[in-house]
């Protein structure tokens, strides 16, 4: 979560610097080759501000979203953000293992799950022994819990 973190401030850095020293200095100099109403140069420039200017205030709403989260509110003994969880697929007699995550971490190749994917949200709250159900575009998918690492247990 703290990677994250740092990730969200460093891309929220750069794109701060963007927008206060990069794009007025674009706009200056495309102001003052003229006429703006036809100047693709300054339009660019403004679009791009516009564009910087919303993802800032996502990366941070999303930051400030990340700050709430309370890791002690986490579950010890239940599947939770920040778990890895052995499961067997009941009907094809296979063992898989994913890591319960935020949505800006998931990587399904890697088996890093977000906590929002249809999986992440059947296992949030089950323990150890609960078999879930999960609809898939193959149809719906029975997993049994083998396993659980919570968060806690792997800090």
């Amino acid at each position: 979560m703290e990677s994250l973190k740092r990730k969200l401030e460093e891309e929220i850095a750069a794109l701060e610097y963007e927008l206060r020293h990069e794009l007025p200095k674009e706009i200056l100099r495309a102001r003052s080759h003229g006429d703006l109403s036809e100047n693709a140069e300054y339009h660019a420039a403004k679009e791009r501000q516009r564009l910087v200017d919303a993802r800032l205030a996502q990366l941070k709403q999303r930051l400030r979203e990340l700050s709430m989260i309370d890791l002690s509110r986490i579950p010890r003994d239940r599947v939770g953000l920040g778990s890895t969880v052995v499961v067997l697929d009941v009907a094809r007699g296979e063992e898989i293992t994913y890591k319960l995550v935020t949505s800006e971490e998931a990587d399904a190749s890697a088996g890093r799950i977000s906590t929002a994917s249809p999986i992440g949200r059947s296992l949030l709250g089950k323990a150890v022994g609960d078999t879930v159900r999960v609809q898939s575009p193959n149809g719906v998918r029975e997993l049994e819990i083998l396993e659980l690492t919570t968060i806690h247990d792997a800090g």
